[in-house]
């Protein structure tokens, strides 16, 4: 494995690591607030390298050691941080694996580059987050207040969605439609998720025009899916669909 690198973006370097072996690579995308250090993105990591394997894991502008205001970053803007890691570092076809978040940044960027990206895996995938996600009264505090503040479950400082992730997002909403994305899809999510319903992953499926298309649902899943059976389920999602590309 390579040490952090960094690629140029208009908003300043992006951090990322890689490691070298055989492709598709396979590129993790974290889940909104997460970085490229997340116990599920480390422990493919290492997988991927035992394994050979080609895989990327980064940081998105703004997040984690890469550069930025968080605040001031939108879902276009990441998910063009995703299409620059798929153009400007990854060789060949890749496998997006998408956490959360990174589950919706998975479909755009497989919509964006359908001659690039051979398969996806979702982990609790929330696409149009910030239709379902919030309610009126939060709806009201983002778009007059510019941003809302909440407690986060996860970490001690305060969960905020700005007003112009908000907006971003409201501009990529994709499950209102047919998705047109027909590569191997892959759909892990628990049914215990207090943070995504199960049932986005099914709306996911429903409407992907990929025939070869799956969902897992674990019964006593939480929102991460980060315990050891959930890792090692994780890794032989992969595994296995890397076996049919």
């Amino acid at each position: 494995m390579s040490g952090n690198e960094t690629l140029d973006r208009p908003g300043g370097r992006i951090a990322y690591r890689r490691s070298a072996g055989r492709g598709p690579a396979i590129i993790f995308l974290p889940g909104y607030r997460s970085d490229m250090e997340g116990g599920k993105a480390t422990a493919l990591d290492a997988w991927a390298e035992a394994e050979g394997r080609a895989m990327i894991r980064f940081d998105y502008s703004g997040c984690g050691i890469s550069d930025g205001d968080f605040e001031t970053q939108s879902l276009a803007d990441w998910r063009d941080d995703v299409l620059a890691i798929v153009d400007q570092v990854a060789e060949g076809p890749v496998v997006l694996v998408g956490s959360s978040m990174g589950g919706w940044l998975m479909l755009l960027a497989a919509l964006a580059r359908p001659d690039r990206v051979a398969g996806l895996v979702g982990i609790a995938a929330a696409p149009d987050f910030t239709s379902w996600g919030f309610d009126a009264h939060q709806k009201d505090v983002i778009a007059t207040a510019g941003k809302l503040e909440e407690p986060n479950s996860y970490d001690d400082q305060p969960y905020v969605t700005t007003r112009i992730f908000w907006e971003s997002g409201e501009s990529l909403k994709l499950l209102d439609a047919p998705i047109p994305i027909t590569c191997p899809v892959r759909l892990l999510h628990g049914l215990a998720d207090a943070d995504v319903p199960w049932r986005i992953s099914l709306h996911i499926l429903e409407q992907i025009e990929a025939e070869d298309a799956h969902l897992c649902l674990i019964k006593d899943g939480d929102h991460r899916l980060s315990r050891e059976p959930d890792i090692e389920r994780l890794i032989g999602t992969v595994e296995a669909l890397l076996g049919r590309i």
